[in-house]
């Protein structure tokens, strides 16, 4: 039996990272995440795996973010035994996100059965259920960087900084093929940018038969900056924001991010460079996330404020009850006011963009990539209207965006990484990206010398046959779980947009006549098709 190389999820999309090895000794996974994005994308995770869960021996995790760790709990729901390798940080996370994407679920199903139930149809299961989430815990095992371990037969591992999150890590793997020779292969996980609070700028060796890097930021580079000089955008935006008059609602990742951004608000009101009424941590997720960075303490690096100062500042409120979030609501001006999800798909964030977004006075700041299809994607594109819980709302307030609060390294970030890798003997593969970005690296990986086979962009569910001296075969599924130009584009976004520009349309200055005649010729064309 060959070495081979399946791209289950981030093949064309950058969400729902996993990669499987078969050996000639058994079978493992990389990374199982959640799929994030438009309906159709999410629909992914409610679809089979295309293996046999029961089939994999193990899993190596590259951090705990949940478009890499969220699909674990369906794995072990449908039948995984194995145990889930990955750094003590990242297990110390896990212990948090898994239970909250749970619930999540679980929450969702509920919703979900008491319309079914009104229209007598029969209720579904959750994706995955806290005791899902439970037992995955329970099969977890932690490491440090850099020390080698043997997960299964033919297998060595070990783990490199990446620079992402707390406990994030590129994994090095050595896989013995039929011949008995090594494989060697890098799984990049998540790169960081070099400019950071918390951690050091990404490593690992060089020299790989395999490189898988993401792309995420691929053809797109930030401006340079220190962090003095990030601190000092975030006050003018911050300032900006507070001068008009009303409130700065931020979505924000619960890990990282959020921590990030509270520690610089906190370091500017210490300076006195900013003067909110208020700062709301709109997540009890972020909060017990805190309690992991507090743990790893000794690890971080360009802190200035200890967690303890941070929560001793009279004007943050870290909100965990639904009744504190919502008395939010009754505040007009002068807080800021961060929440999950970073994308604005699912949690609070949605309520404080319903009360704020069509208020002129107020300012939406970005500060993470969005993927094509979420909320925080559309509302970025600048439209001027959209759908939130059902209802249009209209968007007055200002729309910002800055980007040097990245956890991903930008274009020349993510070069400089795979230049310091090489040389990569058998190929380089591109994922964790669009394909506009990973055409981008391409093109400037040729540049470099490394063209045709020697990088590639698989699509999902490609399986590559590997050898040390390079790739023998590519396998293309013959069944696609969803047409590629679906991660950009599905008809239920197209659905929404459309409603509201017809209701636009109808509410302007055309006459009832006009308004029947338009009604009419949609009539005619749906007849037509």
């Amino acid at each position: 039996m060959t070495v081979t190389l399946s791209f289950h999820g981030a093949a064309g999309t950058v969400t729902g990272s996993s990669y499987r090895i078969t050996h000639p000794k058994g079978q493992f996974l990389v990374d199982c995440g959640l799929f994030q994005g438009n309906k159709t994308v999410r629909a992914l995770n409610l679809k089979p795996f295309p293996y046999g869960p029961a089939d994999i021996d193990f899993m190596l995790l590259t951090h705990a973010h949940i478009d890499h760790a969220g699909l674990i709990p369906k794995l072990v729901k449908h039948g995984f035994k194995g145990p889930i390798h990955a750094t003590k940080a990242t297990i110390g996370l896990m212990g948090y996100l898994l239970p909250d994407s749970a619930g999540i679920q679980e929450f969702e199903a509920e919703r979900q059965n008491r319309r079914r139930s009104r229209k007598g149809q029969d209720p579904v299961e959750p994706l995955y259920t806290r005791d899902d989430a439970q037992e995955a815990l329970n099969r977890s095992k932690g490491y440090d960087y850099q020390n080698w371990f043997e997960p299964g037969p033919g297998v060595k591992v070990r783990f490199w900084n990446a620079g992402h999150i707390l406990g994030s890590s590129s994994i090095e793997v050595q896989v013995m093929d039929d011949d008995g020779k090594p494989i060697r292969i890098l799984f990049s996980g998540d790169i960081g940018p070099d400019e950071k609070v918390f951690y050091l700028e990404p490593d690992a060796p060089a020299g790989f038969d395999y490189i898988l890097c993401e792309s995420t930021y691929g053809g797109r580079d930030r401006d340079d900056y220190s962090l003095d000089e990030r601190r000092e955008a975030f006050k003018k935006e911050i300032n900006r924001a507070l001068d008009k008059g009303g409130n700065l609602v931020i979505p924000s990742f619960a890990v990282e991010r959020s921590q990030e951004l509270l520690h610089d608000i906190g370091l500017l009101i210490k300076n006195g460079d900013i003067n909110p009424h208020l700062v709301f941590l709109d997540s009890p997720l972020a909060r017990k996330v805190t309690t992991v960075f507090k743990e790893h303490a000794a690890d971080l690096k360009d802190v200035e404020l200890t967690p303890e100062e941070l929560f001793a500042d009279e004007r943050f409120r870290i909100v965990e009850t639904v009744e504190e979030s919502k008395a939010i609501n009754k505040i007009n001006g002068g807080a800021i006011i961060m929440s999950a999800s970073g994308m604005c798909d699912a949690g609070r964030i949605k309520h404080h963009l319903r009360n704020n977004i069509s208020d002129h006075k107020s300012t939406v700041l970005f500060v993470g990539y969005q993927a094509p299809g979420t909320l925080g994607h559309v509302i970025q594109s600048g439209k001027s209207e959209v759908r939130i819980h059902g209802k249009n709302h209209a968007v007055k307030a200002d729309i910002r965006r800055i980007g040097n609060y990245s956890a991903h390294g930008d274009h020349t970030e993510l070069m400089e990484w795979i230049g310091e890798r090489l040389p990569a003997h058998g190929a380089i593969f591109l994922t964790h990206g669009e394909d506009e970005g990973r055409k981008a690296m391409q093109d400037a990986l040729a540049k470099l010398g490394l063209t045709g086979d020697q990088v590639r962009a698989p699509q999902l569910d490609d399986t590559f046959e590997l050898k040390a001296t390079g790739i023998k075969s590519v396998r293309h599924t013959k069944a696609p779980r969803i047409d590629p130009a679906q991660f950009n584009m599905d008809w239920t976004g197209e659905y929404a947009q459309f409603t509201i520009e017809l209701n636009q349309l109808l509410s302007s200055g055309m006459d009832d006549k006009d308004r029947l005649a338009l009604i009419k010729k949609l009539q005619r064309q749906l007849k037509t098709d």
